[in-house]
């Protein structure tokens, strides 16, 4: 891995780390993650192979990270307060975070210096992976699946929190 490879997983897992103690949810909380995923596609998503079971790899890893997002983004206390929504991520979000960016991170890590690349290779060729590319196409897109849908279920989850804290409002005003 490079040490820009491991800059931006490092990156995403202090994302939710961060998210570990309370905060104001605000503009940052989606634009950061959003950003750091849009770099890594910009710079590894060179082509999407379509060979063999390539796209059937591609998929599997993408709904896994599609799951882990979605579970993540459930797993995230949101909750107003003066006016403000704040976020926490729970324990449960912040293992599955981990779970889904350490399992790329182990898994180069295993091939490049823990002779898995052997065992890679192997798996590829019995199951019709027909290159390197479609390891990292899958893996890239697991882990912005996870970041996107992640974002977007807690962006949801916010959305439903704001109309609901403005329901009651709306209605003493009614009321006055």
């Amino acid at each position: 891995m490079t040490a820009t490879e491991w800059i931006t997983d490092i990156a995403l897992i202090l994302i939710v780390f961060r998210q570990l103690r309370e905060g104001r949810l605000d503009r940052k909380t989606f634009l950061l993650p959003l950003g750091i995923v849009s770099f890594v596609a910009y710079t590894y998503l060179d082509s999407v192979p379509t060979e063999g079971n390539d796209l059937v790899l591609i998929a599997a890893l993408t709904a896994v990270g599609a799951a882990l997002g979605v579970a993540g983004g459930v797993y995230t206390r949101i909750r107003a307060l003066d006016g403000h929504l704040l976020i926490k991520a729970g324990a449960v979000s912040a293992v599955l975070w981990i779970v889904g960016m350490g399992a790329r991170m182990g898994f180069q890590t295993w091939v490049e210096h823990g002779g898995g690349a052997e065992h890679v290779a192997r798996f590829s060729l019995a199951h019709h992976i027909t290159s390197q590319q479609a390891w990292v196409t899958a893996f890239v897109l697991m882990a912005l699946t996870e970041v996107v849908t992640r974002v977007a279920t807690i962006y949801i989850r916010s959305r439903s929190h704001r109309l609901a804290a403005a329901r009651p409002a709306a209605a003493l005003g009614r009321t006055a």
